[in-house]
């Protein structure tokens, strides 16, 4: 579908846009795209849209046509958002949407669509552990299809293949992932809300009623929170590059610049900046850009260490308790460097350090309820040190291995692995280099502690020689 098509369907459907500033088309390394047509001036409204038009489970008639036991069947995950979806899409061109998907993609390179061989490209990298493939298709299994194939009257057996297919989930829920907004209910208690940070869309997609999100100590998201936001989707995401920005009122949401945009240049629409993991995973991309150390990559990257790392290389008692009294305490078993990091995580030195006490401080950390504090000793920084290359060594290719590859002309699945893997392992030499630092700082103090006391041993005698 052309552009005019969507445009003129976004028009007839109450939306505005306009049509001097704003315009869209193709670009590189992010796709479709908004752009600017001619210089946009700060607090410039771009386009608005009204509410009825944001597709979500309030919004879709799907819900008000089913018995509330089928309807609560499909669980608080996104099984219904993707079910109202199919069912939506699938009136075709008299829908109310019917437009606007054929305006959206079918066609991913997001993990969920990467064959195994592609995916191997991430080995060693967490992010392989977050694709959630396999919960989705149960979700599918167990969930959609059973409600689907025992109401024919709004599933039409004859189209389920070609409609409702595992295919057409899978592709749903990556227009959710990569294309959703955050977009609450009109509370009234602001004149004009600004869009909060979480405004755009679910971080991941909850498939399953226990699923917790990423950060399991931040309230559940409310599915129905959650919509499709049509022109508001178009407009994509680079680290540093926000300059514009969702604002809601009572009957339309807005898109408003944030910052003066010249012409020519794309309008981004940016909530935090998330490591290319994430950007893979959600959105089949990565930033690649120049950073603080000269080269090039993505200045939000993270790489990610599993506490088991750590209990392995560690020959003390009770070290299964130990754990345990650590996340009792508030600790995560995953602990998180950042490219910006000039120190190792605090946590990360707790965590050791608990490993590291002799039986009797054990115990009396226990009793006390307290865990060491995160001062790195010798010990636990040459305990950081080789879990750190053990770390490293769960990646199959070196960083000059890496470095060599994105020389070559190479399939852009493995460019974008490469380069989230890469981002990760220069994160852990980075953090090698602090701990060899940090021990020859603590060698040092050392030395000159130990040159003080001899000092002070000799002082002190002659003093009593004198008193004599």
């Amino acid at each position: 579908m052309g552009d005019n098509a969507f445009l003129n369907w976004f028009e007839r459907r109450g939306g505005t846009y306009a049509k001097d500033l704003i315009g869209l088309q193709d670009f590189p390394d992010t796709g479709r795209g908004a752009v600017a047509l001619k210089d946009i001036d700060e607090d410039e409204t771009l386009f608005e849209i009204p509410r009825d038009l944001v597709l979500s489970t309030r919004t879709s008639e799907l819900p008000g046509l089913l018995e509330k036991e089928d309807w609560e069947s499909l669980g608080s995950g996104w099984a219904s958002l993707i079910v109202c979806m199919m069912w939506e899409e699938a009136k075709g061109p008299e829908g109310k949407w019917g437009d606007y998907f054929a305006s959206m993609p079918t066609a991913f390179t997001t993990l969920m669509f990467w064959s195994d061989e592609e995916l191997a490209q991430l080995k060693g990298s967490t992010i392989l552990k977050k694709i959630g493939k396999s919960e989705v298709e149960a979700d599918y299994l167990e969930k959609a299809l059973p409600l689907i194939t025992r109401r024919p009257d709004l599933f039409p057996p004859a189209v389920i293949a070609e409609q409702y297919s595992l295919e057409r989930y899978h592709i749903n829920g990556s227009r959710i992932l990569s294309r959703s907004f955050h977009v609450e209910n009109w509370t009234g208690k602001d004149e004009n809300q600004e869009s909060d940070e979480g405004s755009e869309g679910p971080d991941e997609m909850d498939v399953d009623d226990s699923k917790a999100s990423d950060d399991e100590d931040e309230e559940r998201e409310d599915t129905a929170d959650v919509g499709m936001t049509p022109f508001a989707d178009m407009l994509n995401a680079r680290h540093g590059c926000n300059n514009a920005r969702l604002f809601y009122e009572e009957q339309m949401l807005k898109m408003i610049s944030t910052k003066r945009i010249l012409r020519g240049e794309q309008i981004w629409n940016t909530y935090g900046d998330p490591p290319n993991a994430d950007l893979i995973r959600r959105y089949g991309y990565v930033d690649f850009v120049p950073t603080e150390d000269g080269g090039l990559g993505n200045p939000s990257d993270v790489v990610e260490i599993c506490a088991d790392i750590a209990v392995k290389l560690v020959d003390a008692g009770e070290l299964e308790q130990r754990v345990d009294f650590f996340l009792e305490e508030g600790g995560d078993d995953v602990f998180v460097i950042e490219a910006g990091d000039d120190t190792l995580p605090e946590d990360l030195i707790v965590f050791l350090r608990l490993l590291l006490l002799s039986p009797s401080e054990w115990r009396k950390a226990r009793e006390k309820e307290s865990l060491p504090k995160p001062k790195p000793d010798v010990e636990s920084l040459k305990l950081a040190g080789r879990v750190l290359e053990e770390r490293m060594k769960e990646y199959p290719t070196t960083i000059e291995d890496d470095e060599a590859l994105l020389q070559q002309d190479i399939p852009r699945n493995l460019r974008n692995a490469v380069i989230v893997r890469l981002g990760e392992k220069k994160i852990l030499r980075k953090a090698v280099r602090v701990v060899d630092a940090s021990l020859e700082e603590l060698a040092h103090k050392g030395g000159k502690d130990k040159k003080r006391k001899r000092g002070n041993k000799k002082e002190d005698g002659a003093g009593k020689k004198l008193r004599r």
